[in-house]
């Protein structure tokens, strides 16, 4: 069975080990009351992540565009083939429809995001006190929306190696072995 290139393979568990630390900062951060120092550290380490993902994520469109991912196997019904296209295309609008929305609500907020304390993201709008809180609701629905597509893209995942046995898992592990490479 055909392999993932390493680039994509790299990108996709970096990407996803981000995603996980941001969601999982967030909602740290998200349940301390007030403007504590610690809250206000999390924050900015919650909005690097989400820069440093959507800049991975532009790069693995970009690799994706000119490279074609391994087939599924034959035996794969189409509606799951449909399934699978559907759930990736998903996960692709959803990787950079949350940093982008949480980039607005920050500037909704009126504050600026400044990657890593050193480069000023651009301000593209002002402080806007009618649109934060609907921002704050896209940003949040669309989380859980990527955490609810993730775990069911895991799901699928494991359902292939441990029920299916059909190695699928494998191609995108950095180092296990696949059928034809033992």
């Amino acid at each position: 069975m055909q392999r993932y290139t390493i680039p994509a393979i790299v990108l996709h568990w970096l990407i996803a080990l981000l995603i996980v630390a941001a969601f999982v900062l967030g909602l740290v951060m998200t349940d301390i009351p007030g403007l504590t120092p610690a809250k206000l550290r999390y924050v900015s380490w919650h909005k690097w992540l989400g820069v440093t993902v959507l800049g991975l994520a532009v790069l693995r469109l970009l690799w994706r565009l000119g490279h074609r991912p391994p087939a599924l196997p034959a035996s794969t019904p189409a509606w799951q083939q449909g399934a699978a296209h559907g759930l990736h295309a998903l996960l692709y609008v959803l990787i950079f429809a949350v940093p982008l929305s949480g980039y607005a609500f920050s500037l909704a907020a009126g504050v600026k995001v400044v990657y890593l304390g050193v480069f000023e993201l651009p301000v593209l709008f002002g402080p806007d006190p009618a649109l934060k809180p609907v921002l704050r609701a896209v940003h949040y629905w669309l989380d859980m929306s990527l955490a609810a597509a993730v775990a069911l893209h895991l799901a699928a995942a494991l359902k292939h190696q441990f029920v299916d046995r059909d190695g699928l898992l494998a191609r995108m592990l950095p180092f296990a072995p696949t059928k034809e490479n033992p």
